[in-house]
């Protein structure tokens, strides 16, 4: 069925930095700049970064990947912001997919503050950030990040949901008034873990914006983008009942592989030219709130939070999944990120705030190469790897 508004169920990241700046300024109350060396952003490699999504301040811990997989911690990094938690929320404090992200185009890092209602801005070189800015969200509780070519869209959570659009230039953020749009969930819907938005991202042609709703709406809220990349006055939205759409990842240039947390599946949908969504198969994983999932080659791993387990899944290009089993991780397996090639898969663990590490083998099973304990970031969500 398609709608305008959501109706309410009760279920459950052009260029690179050119030269560093010293110091700079407010610009206005809720715009400001930050700087922290000379570093040139030339792009990420071998590194995992990984939030801690703190409320005593948020934080990107930094990795560097050896070519065996094996990583070794190099560094801290404050965003000049605060995590958040939803009311409710265990391992999984954002309850979201996308909450920090790359942007290669730009060699920019983007990380959400849920708790103060910004976003960072990191140049990255390697495995090291300079923060360069920090800016309003738009809304309250920016949990998820999207960006194509230089639009770039900040999901935030709380007040009934609602996206905000920035332009990239000269390495920083410009927030966009006309491309802020109100998702019309009910603010009051609790827990609030299960009834905010998930996550915003693009379909893999650009031409749309999409967000699940999870529990708040079980639907696919859809923008059309004009070509300036602005989005249209209101979503098509088509519901999902009882499914609590939750994560994807784009699959050609207008499906995605959209995890359900309602029947704990993982499930290929069509989002066609006028924004409507049609649900084209789904395949169970058999564990318990199914609610993360990531790229890795040929193949697809959804993360089980409820199952600690990892969900392995072989994808063909007409979107046919093949399950491949399920493997064990710590405990509340939540957000993940593949390496460049897809030959390694980074994982974070919430409850203890771990970070597992598994190759990622020919037939798409994973060996696993070893855990650590992140600093602060138990319950964190958000992670990249390269």
């Amino acid at each position: 069925m398609q709608r305008t508004k959501p109706t309410q169920r009760t279920i459950r990241l052009g260029l690179a930095i050119a030269t560093a700046v010293a110091a700079v300024a407010a610009t206005t109350p809720s715009v400001f700049a930050a700087t922290t060396g000379g570093m040139h952003g030339r792009g990420a490699h071998h590194a995992v970064f990984v939030q801690t999504d703190n409320p005593a301040g948020n934080q990107v811990v930094a990795y560097h990947r050896a070519e065996d997989g094996q990583l070794t911690r190099t560094d801290t990094y404050d965003t000049g912001g605060l995590g958040g938690v939803l009311e409710g929320s265990v391992a999984d404090h954002l309850a979201s997919q996308g909450s920090l992200t790359y942007d290669e185009r730009h060699a920019l890092l983007y990380a959400v503050n849920a708790g103060s209602d910004t976003v960072t801005v990191f140049a990255v070189d390697g495995d090291r950030l300079v923060r360069r800015q920090v800016i309003a969200s738009g809304g309250r509780f920016p949990v998820s990040v999207a960006v194509h070519g230089d639009a770039v869209y900040v999901l935030n959570a709380l007040d009934g949901g609602s996206i905000q659009g920035f332009v990239v230039t000269d390495g920083h953020l410009e927030s966009r008034a006309d491309r802020h749009r109100c998702l019309g969930l009910d603010p009051n819907a609790t827990p609030q873990f299960t009834h905010t938005p998930g996550q915003v991202g693009f379909t893999g042609d650009g031409s749309k914006l999409v967000v699940t709703t999870k529990a708040g709406g079980n639907s696919l809220e859809v923008f059309d983008l004009d070509r300036s990349g602005a989005p249209a006055q209101s979503p098509v939205v088509t519901t999902q009942p009882d499914t609590v759409p939750f994560g994807f990842v784009e699959h050609g240039e207008h499906d995605i592989l959209l995890t359900q947390a309602g029947p704990n599946a993982v499930a290929t949908v069509r989002i066609h030219g006028d924004g409507t969504a049609t649900q084209l198969a789904a395949v169970a994983t058999g564990q318990s709130a199914t609610c993360w999932i990531t790229a890795a080659g040929g193949f697809r791993y959804a993360s089980n939070a409820g199952s600690s387990t990892l969900s392995g899944f072989r994808v063909d290009e007409h979107g046919r999944l093949t399950p491949l089993g399920n493997t064990p991780t710590g405990p509340g397996t939540v957000d993940s990120a593949a390496s460049e090639g897809g030959h390694f898969l980074y994982v974070q663990t919430g409850v203890n705030g771990g970070l597992d590490s598994f190759r990622v083998n020919t037939d798409g099973s994973l060996t696993a190469l070893g855990s650590e304990t992140v600093p602060d970031a138990a319950g964190g969500e958000g992670i990249v790897a390269f």
